[in-house]
């Protein structure tokens, strides 16, 4: 269980694992709090609009969850406007802040492989660009539900943190090609 244990976190903070996230109001209790995170060298609404691109595509291994065509490379037309309700990879978004989180709940499908979920994805301004976390709320009410949830705890790690540095990847391209100079110095969590 100690490999289920450090797997709930990502290159977090103690702070982001304590933080309250949008997806909290939405889960379904008890549940596991799975948080993962990455600095991004590009303005805090840049990597919200790639943040939006998870409407088009899962960004994280292709060839597993994308039915192995590549995720786009560019920013796809009309993928920034959100509404409540639109699809979000495996969920249906529930509330938004432009510029600041994207927050949504299983859609029936994920529910009935992985359990009740509910995720959030938060950009935070830094000195250096911002900071990226999602949190993801797996619901977790009895013995086989709780076991669920640590099976999917370790999968998720790897899903989600090649998702967060491909975003940071492609963001930091895109800051570096607008001219976007980060402040030199700042320590990676």
């Amino acid at each position: 269980m100690r490999l289920v244990d450090a797997a709930r976190s990502w290159n977090t903070t103690a702070a982001e694992m304590e933080a309250d996230y949008p997806a909290h109001r939405y889960a379904t209790a008890p549940y596991r709090r799975l948080i993962r995170a990455v600095d991004v060298a590009a303005p805090p609404g840049l990597v919200f609009r790639w943040l939006c691109q998870l409407k088009v595509a899962p960004y994280s291994y292709d060839c597993l969850d994308n039915r192995g065509r590549r995720s786009p490379r560019e920013l796809t037309p009309g993928a920034g406007e959100l509404a409540d309700g639109q699809r979000f990879m495996i969920a249906r978004i529930v509330e938004f802040e432009t510029d600041r989180h994207i927050t949504g709940v299983s859609l029936p499908t994920a529910t009935a492989v992985f359990g009740a979920m509910a995720l959030t994805y938060q950009v935070t301004a830094t000195a250096g660009g911002c900071r990226l976390v999602a949190c993801l709320d797996v619901t977790a009410r009895s013995r086989a539900g709780r076991l669920r949830a640590d099976l999917l705890t370790i999968g998720d790690l790897v899903m989600m943190r090649r998702q967060l540095l491909n975003l940071k990847g492609l963001a930091e391209r895109a800051a570096e090609s607008q001219g976007f100079t980060p402040v030199r110095g700042v320590a990676e969590h």
